[in-house]
């Protein structure tokens, strides 16, 4: 028979261990509750943007590319039609790019940049920084998480409606022009 000193000694044990593994378990959780939750496009949904934009410009009669990038500015979908210009992936993508990490409509930057030019260095602010229109932000429930940019229609305006077109198709936040 085992001595009740050497018993109560294994219960002690067994007590501390389980409550060492709630106090671990315990910690875990409070520090995966501290961590930021973040909203990202899926991949089928950012395909499904960029063939919308380049179809919309279609119709229209431009070859465009287009180009969605998640909320880090790193290319999820990119297309380029038929006929459209090799340049028009790195402008598609760096509309987007910028859209993406400024949180605004390129269109708006450029005309902001013009009316001031005090803020001209916004546009050398790094490579990947194309402030032309045709990119706007992705919006969902007012988060952004993500941009998408076409490039090679002839302008801005017009390359910013096939990009709109994207956005509707994801059922996102539609851009509204602030003053």
């Amino acid at each position: 028979m085992m001595n009740k000193a050497v018993l109560n000694v294994r219960v002690l044990s067994y007590v501390m261990i389980f409550g060492w593994g709630l106090l671990i378990n315990a910690h875990r959780l409070a520090l995966a509750e501290e961590l930021p939750q973040q909203s990202i496009l899926p991949l089928d949904l950012a395909n499904k943007a960029v063939l919308a934009a380049v179809n919309h410009c279609k119709k229209e009669g431009y070859q465009v590319s287009a180009t969605v990038v998640d909320g880090a500015g790193v290319i999820k979908a990119l297309l380029r039609a038929d006929g459209a210009g090799a340049h028009t992936v790195d402008s598609s993508q760096r509309k987007a790019y910028t859209a993406a990490s400024l949180r605004e409509s390129t269109q708006k930057l450029a005309l902001l940049i013009a009316r001031k030019p005090e803020i001209q260095a916004l546009r050398d602010m790094n490579e990947s920084i194309l402030i032309l229109g045709g990119g706007l932000p992705i919006k969902m429930e007012g988060e952004v998480i993500g941009g998408i940019g076409v490039g090679g229609a002839p302008g801005g305006a017009l390359d910013e409606n096939c990009a709109r077109a994207g956005l509707e198709i994801l059922g996102a936040d539609l851009y509204q022009e602030k003053n």
